[in-house]
């Protein structure tokens, strides 16, 4: 499972002109699911997620967690985080999760952040044409992969 973590000062997701999801301060979460993922990977990255100190505290230092900075979340599925791009020019996506697997996982995934947080967390709609819009904050932007558990 991998993820890319963009701090924001605002974010929404919209399909079909309409806003989906809208949030201030806090996080949007791509979310690429890979053949094989399963509770372990959402365990760890959740929380991962959930206590990585990469906003301000006090004296501007990035030593705040999500929970901390009382932020909020949106978290899109991204199947193209799986993209190899080993040979030729158009990248190959035979490592993400088809949707049968890979759309309970997100689901799971985003009660798993709810519940880390405390509170409901915003998201797109899975297997939908997004238009993703944000302002990264700083800009912070972070890649993590459970398997690599860096």
């Amino acid at each position: 499972m991998r993820a890319i973590l963009q701090r924001v000062s605002e974010a929404s997701v919209t399909v079909n002109g309409q806003v989906v999801s809208q949030i201030q301060h806090g996080l949007l979460v791509l979310l690429g699911i890979e053949e094989g993922d399963g509770d372990e990977d959402i365990a760890w990255l959740s929380g991962k997620i959930s206590r990585m100190r990469i906003f301000p505290d006090g004296d501007g230092k990035m030593n705040e967690s999500i929970i901390d900075s009382n932020g909020e979340i949106i978290v899109v599925s991204q199947f193209t985080l799986h993209a190899s791009t080993k040979k030729g020019n158009r990248p190959s996506f035979l490592r993400s999760a088809p949707p049968l697997i890979s759309e309970p996982l997100y689901e799971k995934f985003c009660a798993a952040m709810e519940e880390e947080l405390g509170k409901p967390v915003g998201r797109g709609i899975f297997g939908a044409d997004m238009k993703v819009s944000l302002i990264n904050d700083g800009p912070v932007t972070i890649y993590i992969d459970s398997r690599a558990k860096e």
